[in-house]
């Protein structure tokens, strides 16, 4: 019996030995390093936070690089900057540039002012050019330039011309009449171009002044570099004051002509001898029309007149009041100033007008209005030709 338990003995400790799990990989690196596994387990977690840290600083460094470049890209591309003002204390003269334009050096012109205020008469001298842009393949130019003002822009003068030579000398100088009521809206402009035999003359820059930022009181020697041709605003025509009244209820609209001033000098004395044009058309088709007494010889005629038209409400949402101002000529044919529309299709001022009108029935409605070129007003209106029954029968 004792044989036998202790053979039963030795198999159930063979049988639990051959049963036991074996180690894991890990369990063996852990058993083979001399700590306590709370101390193992402790380090680790240490360990992970110093590698968890460490990644959170170099994400940081790297967001705080990039905003750095963003910022650093933002001070030299001056194309971003938002403001003309930034934009002009880093780089003068940029403030007008398009977004995406580059700035290119055209040159510099010396330049002289002098006014006289007695005579009312501007005299603008060019001097001389330097550092013009090289125009020819031979790296040079034949440079000259042409002067006006912008009150009456008919009246050009030209320089002669300078063979080959990117630092021209002109020192000519041309006289034109500008009223003091007509200085602060003035520009002086002076164009180099290129001089070719065959082929059209090249733009080589823009020279603008406007006599309203210049003191005038003294003569003005200066340099001033060249910008890109037609940037200069539109040439002021003049202004004109009417009055609007509307009846409902007899359908009769008046308008009263009263003054226009600061009119285009048309004629070879410096003056204009104006009239003004009222059409009314109807459904884009011109529809009635009268007529202004001709003023001589001035540029601040007072009309005073009035006129009466027969428009139904129901016409009046489909009306265009047409006002236009004309230099008479006894000779040729008359030139047209500047002109203006008004109704439900006009804008701005116009529209404003117009609506103060329809507002107050029965009220006379006066307002001055800035006179348009003539062919901006047309594309607008888009007035159907009104053609001849004859005509109209001779189409198939």
């Amino acid at each position: 019996m004792a044989r036998n338990s202790t053979n039963t003995t030795a198999a159930t400790t063979i049988y639990a030995t051959t049963t036991k799990e074996p180690e894991s990989w890990i369990d063996s690196i852990l058993n083979q390093i001399p700590l306590p596994r709370w101390a193992i387990y402790a380090l680790a977690g240490l360990a992970l936070f110093i590698i968890l840290l460490f990644i959170i600083c170099i994400c940081c460094c790297c967001c705080k690089s990039k905003k750095n470049k963003k910022k650093k890209d933002k001070k030299i591309d001056m194309d971003k900057v938002p403001g003309n003002l930034t934009t002009h204390l880093v780089q003068p003269g940029a403030g007008n540039l398009q977004k995406g334009e580059k700035v290119e050096y055209r040159g510099r012109v010396q330049y002289s002012l002098e006014y006289n205020f007695q005579t009312e008469e501007l005299t603008v001298g060019v001097k001389q050019a330097a550092a013009l842009k090289a125009m020819d393949l031979g790296g040079t130019s034949d440079p000259y330039a042409i002067v006006y003002v912008t009150n009456d822009t008919r009246k050009k003068f030209e320089t002669k011309v300078n063979r080959k030579t990117l630092n021209p000398v002109f020192n000519e100088s041309f006289v034109f009449k500008v009223t003091q009521e007509e200085v602060p809206r003035t520009t002086a402009v002076v164009q180099i171009f290129d001089f070719n035999r065959f082929l059209k003359h090249d733009v080589i820059g823009e020279m603008v002044i406007p006599l309203g930022e210049v003191n005038l009181q003294h003569v003005i020697e200066d340099w001033k570099d060249l910008g890109p041709a037609g940037k200069t605003e539109h040439e002021h025509l003049g202004d004109i004051c009417f009055s609007l009244r509307y009846v409902p209820s007899s359908g009769k609209l008046t308008i009263i002509i009263l003054e226009a001033k600061n009119l285009k000098r048309m004629d070879s004395d410096g003056f204009s001898d104006p009239y003004v044009k009222v059409h009314l058309a109807l459904n884009r088709k011109k529809w009635k029309r009268k007529k202004t007494a001709v003023k001589k010889s001035t540029l601040k005629p007072y009309f005073n007149e009035s006129f009466t038209f027969d428009v139904s409400l129901e016409q009046m949402k489909n009306l265009d009041l047409i006002i236009s101002v004309w230099d008479h000529d006894k000779v040729g044919k008359n030139e047209q100033i500047g002109k203006l529309f008004l109704g439900c299709r006009a804008s701005g001022n116009a529209l404003r007008h117009w609506s103060d009108m329809l507002a107050h029935p029965r009220r006379p409605i006066a307002q001055w209005h800035k006179l348009q070129e003539a062919d901006e007003v047309d594309k607008v209106l888009e007035l159907k030709r009104n053609l001849k029954p004859s005509l109209l029968r001779s189409l198939p």
